[in-house]
């Protein structure tokens, strides 16, 4: 991926982030898919931060995030996901 791809993709993920906003926290009562989606925006948002600004980040200490995310939400979404994209599979579900 080119430096522009990846700008592109990091500044479309903060945007989403920003767009789900209002699903965000454990007493939400939107559905459980839309409250994942905004979660895991808002958890690597300043990682995409850092990727459209040319830096890196601790991709171990995203992938905590992410998998911290089924406290909130009270999902199994963030662990499965987390699992995944440690280990380079793609979850499919």
């Amino acid at each position: 991926m080119n430096d522009a791809e990846t700008k592109l993709i990091a500044n479309a993920l903060y945007e989403i982030r920003l767009l789900l906003s209002s699903y965000l926290g454990s007493e939400n009562d939107a559905a459980t898919h839309l409250r994942v989606a905004a979660h895991l925006a808002y958890a690597l948002h300043n990682e995409a931060l850092a990727l459209a600004a040319g830096t890196g980040f601790d991709v171990n200490g995203a992938l905590r995030k992410v998998a911290a995310i089924d406290r909130i939400v009270g999902s199994e979404d963030g662990q499965r996901l987390a699992q995944s994209w440690a280990t380079g599979t793609r979850d499919n579900t």
